[in-house]
């Protein structure tokens, strides 16, 4: 094999960072106002600009994902009980169901979206069951339609772990404005970040002002606590970062279509490599490129290729591996049972996200392709063929 290992290492993402000089110019104004956080000017503007781009009237800002996933649960009255979830997800989905004293209950996904599948939710339903739980993984739409029928014929409610989901449209309308409440994640590795960060997205003024009071110590006025809060203020510093960020969001969404119709051109031959192309009706944000390895026909295992990649300088991941199901603290509940999620548990072993960011350029994109392409054909050399 023709080994071309990279000068510099390609991680999975990588954050496209705004001018610091205009960085330096937003901080002078909160330098000069002394206001750092407990909703200052930035913050105000962020929310609103976030609004007007996302198309939703109620928009939350929070320190993180995971404070405003946390307080949705909160703010939707979902504690105690039963909340039914994915095990294909980061580890902060079934955590704040912890936290919020709820047992998670883990359901099988859908094989094409790998999200859940509304077909196998209904059995799990029992008279514990509070909420619905799913997660547009990678930003692909659930099945909102079969969700919400089965919410609604069981009274549940439905709060979407939308952290992928920035800027996503589905038959024209906002992702987030779907079920009871959505969840967006700012951290470093999203799209659109705002360094460690995040969003609830309401859908009505009164849950929209629980929020608020819940983000901020259940504090209504300077001598009145509504109730038990937390913190969870997103401060000027990072409002400044966003504002930034907001402003470019559009163009990193459409390099990294560039990029990810580069890697389905170079990759859609190749045998044992499944890589998927857009879903009807939905405008997607390019935010992962997810691939499917199949061992008999590549040659090698996806943990081989991944470990084989790292010595070419390409650090790819393995989201999501391995399933929540498998955490010491989750795993001997009934729903984590291995036979219970067969596609997840499939998915986990053979699922690699590539590198795909908006800097990244066309030959390094190329170069992991072709990478990608030769290790797959010295695997089927080296095992006669296939495994």
């Amino acid at each position: 094999m023709r080994r071309y290992r990279l000068a510099e290492p390609v991680y999975v993402t990588r954050p496209t960072m705004p001018s610091l000089a205009r960085y330096s110019e937003k901080l002078e104004g909160v330098w000069r106002r002394r206001w750092l956080t407990n909703e200052g000017e930035l913050h105000r503007e962020l929310e609103g600009r976030l609004r007007e781009r996302l198309g939703l009237e109620y928009v939350s800002l929070f320190c993180n994902g995971t404070i405003a996933l946390m307080v949705a649960l909160q703010a939707l009255r979902t504690h105690g009980g039963e909340v039914i979830t994915t095990p294909f997800t980061f580890p902060a989905t079934a955590h704040v169901l912890f936290w919020n004293g709820i047992r998670p209950v883990f359901c099988d996904i859908d094989a094409e979206t790998f999200n859940l599948d509304p077909r196998q939710i209904e059995p799990l339903i029992s008279a514990e069951t509070q909420a619905i739980l799913p997660v547009h993984v990678y930003g692909t739409p659930c099945d909102v339609d079969a969700i919400q029928a089965i919410a609604d014929r069981h009274g549940l409610r439905v709060l979407y772990d939308a952290a992928h989901a920035f800027g996503v449209e589905y038959h024209g309308r906002s992702l987030l404005s779907y079920g009871d409440a959505s969840v967006l994640s700012f951290h470093a590795t999203k799209l659109f970040t705002t360094v460690e960060g995040g969003a609830l997205v309401s859908k009505t003024p009164e849950q929209f002002r629980r929020v608020n009071f819940l983000k901020n110590f259940g504090i209504a006025d300077e001598d009145t606590v509504i109730g038990p809060g937390i913190n969870g203020k997103l401060n000027e510093l990072q409002a400044a970062f966003g504002l930034l960020q907001l402003e470019t969001v559009d163009v990193e969404i459409a390099n990294r279509q560039r990029l990810t119709d580069l890697y389905r051109e170079q990759l859609t031959d190749v045998p044992g490599i499944i890589i998927r192309g857009d879903r009807p009706g939905v405008s997607h944000n390019y935010g992962y490129l997810p691939i499917l390895v199949e061992p008999e026909k590549f040659g090698m295992c996806r943990d081989e290729l991944c470990d084989s990649l790292r010595e070419f300088n390409i650090f790819a991941r393995k989201y999501f591996h391995p399933l929540c199901s498998h955490f010491p603290c989750y795993s001997a509940l009934p729903s984590a049972d291995p036979k219970r999620l067969p596609t997840a548990e499939r998915v986990a072993g053979q699922v690699l996200c590539l590198p795909i960011y908006g800097e990244l350029d066309r030959e390094t994109v190329l170069a992991i392709c072709e990478t990608i392409r030769q290790l797959g054909r010295l695997g089927r050399t080296d095992s006669g063929g296939g495994r």
